[in-house]
């Protein structure tokens, strides 16, 4: 029993939202049912809505602490600190679409099953990492064969 706790601690704690439990299945229950395409798909707009308000606290931020400093050392601090949360804010501008593409995904049930050979990605998998296009086999096989070109 201490190791069912500790696994689903661990989970929980994997979840890129907060405030989500981890999707605990049934035995013998169908892989990518009503339930857990449900599950995934709160995971996923939950994600969106919380880097959505992260770009309004940027925007924000950015307005409030827009100064015109003299000293020419404050002002160099200020304009890396904003682009460094502009970076942030590209990313995370990007991981949005890569969201609205794997919400659209579970809309057409085409969620939860490998790109590459079609098996299933595993719930875990996607509890860790929603927008998952491919199981992690073929996903390590791309990273070696990249690393390999890259070389």
């Amino acid at each position: 029993m201490a190791t069912d706790n500790v696994t689903y601690l661990a989970r929980k704690a994997a979840l890129p939202v907060d405030g989500i439990e981890p999707y605990i299945p049934q035995s013998g229950e169908e892989y990518m049912n009503e339930q857990q395409l449900a599950h995934f798909r709160h995971i996923l707009a939950e994600w969106k809505k919380s880097l959505m308000e992260e770009v309004d606290r940027t925007v924000d931020h950015m307005k409030e602490e827009a100064s015109n400093f003299s000293d020419p050392a404050d002002r160099a601090t200020q304009e890396e600190e904003f682009a460094l949360e502009l970076r942030t804010r590209d990313r995370e501008r990007k991981l949005i679409r890569k969201i609205d593409k794997t919400i659209a995904r579970v809309d057409d049930d085409d969620y939860g099953f490998c790109d590459a050979c079609g098996i299933e990605i595993g719930l875990q998998r996607l509890e860790v990492r929603p927008t998952a296009e491919m199981c992690i086999d073929c996903k390590t096989t791309q990273e070696i064969k990249e690393k390999q070109i890259a070389s």
